[in-house]
């Protein structure tokens, strides 16, 4: 036994190491769970009676994979991989929100070179801690050592979540029309898109130590956590009519927006709608990226767009608060569906 043991460690995988990374975590795990999670971490496959769904009319299961990207390689160049678990949660929850859902369970994928179960274990809590406030379980996860296939000091991280929804109150933006109102609510940073060319522009500079364009570490502005926008969205649907949502993550509002937007219309935007984060200005300096680049790389400071009746603009702004802005219109289709004023179309 210690002569397979030795030789699976000489291979590069040390087993000791992987149930020392879920001892760790266990406590924080088992901290999101309720009633409903009958078997999960140390189990095969995680187990969640779904029986409170009986309650539902008619429910809908809305489940969504997602990654935190290239943020990894920023983490864990400063040590400092405590938000990342916050970020997948945070973006799955808000992807499945989009279309009405909230989350019942979460699972995670944590892989690296040589299992560091310290690092793990802290990726894990923050997960752990997102989940909590989400009302989520943690059901269930995977955390693996690949020596070969990820180069040293490097991670991913990748989340799935699975959630529900009334079938009659799906969000798919069918009811969108001319007329209606773009209401941007504001991000927490670059949450987990973006990252390659945010590296890039930003290379060379100091990720240590106030930064004279930010007035704070530029480390620390990249590594704020994804906003998770569950509970203003919950505050929204007690006052509006939500016509439909979109997560702006990778490609930006050009990809995003048509996502939702039925057939027939486009969305005119306003980019002087809203303050743009230093640290967007930045980037677009030094990488010398191009203004409609930004737009379609990056959430620009807008991390939701959420779209009402004109007649409930000021509702809407009125129960987010400061931390939204009127930031477009939709209108009959032009030749493009998302329509900036540096836009051909867009006249």
């Amino acid at each position: 036994m210690n002569s397979s043991s030795n030789a699976y460690s000489a291979a590069g995988v040390d087993i000791d190491a992987g149930n020392r990374a879920v001892d760790l975590m266990r406590e924080a795990v088992r901290s999101t769970y309720g009633p409903e999670v009958l078997a999960g971490i140390g189990a095969f496959g995680g187990l969640f009676d779904a029986g409170r769904l009986q309650q539902a009319e008619s429910p809908v299961l809305v489940a969504s994979t997602d990654g935190v990207g290239t943020k990894t390689k920023v983490a864990t160049a400063l040590g400092q991989v405590d938000g990342l678990g916050e970020d997948i949660v945070n973006h799955c929850i808000n992807d499945i929100l989009v279309q009405g859902a909230r989350p019942l369970f979460f699972l995670d994928y944590v892989a690296m070179p040589k299992l560091d179960p310290d690092l793990v274990a802290r990726i894990v809590s923050g997960a752990a801690r997102a989940c909590r406030a989400a009302g989520c379980a943690l059901l269930g996860g995977e955390t693996a050592e690949m020596p070969g296939v990820y180069a040293a000091g490097e991670l991913d991280l990748v989340g799935t979540i699975v959630g529900w929804v009334e079938r009659s109150r799906i969000i798919d933006g069918s009811a969108i029309a001319p007329g209606d109102v773009a209401i941007g609510l504001a991000s927490s940073g670059l949450h987990t898109n973006g990252f390659s060319l945010a590296r890039r522009a930003l290379a060379g500079e100091p990720l240590l130590g106030p930064h004279p364009a930010l007035g704070q570490p530029l480390g620390q502005a990249l590594l704020v956590p994804h906003r998770s926008y569950l509970p203003v969205v919950e505050t929204l649907a007690n006052r509006v009519s939500v016509k439909g949502l979109a997560h702006i993550t990778g490609g930006g509002f050009d990809e995003n927006l048509p996502r939702i937007l039925p057939a027939g219309t486009s969305v005119r935007l306003d980019p002087a709608a809203w303050p743009v984060p230093p640290l967007f200005h930045l980037i677009q300096r030094l990488g010398q990226v191009s203004q409609a680049e930004m737009y379609r790389v990056f959430n620009m400071g807008v991390g939701m767009v959420v779209f009402v009746a004109p007649d409930q603009r000021q509702a809407a702004l009125e129960a987010v608060g400061p931390q939204a802005w009127a930031i477009g219109e939709v209108v009959p289709q032009g030749r493009e569906r998302v329509l900036w004023p540096w836009s051909v179309s867009a006249s």
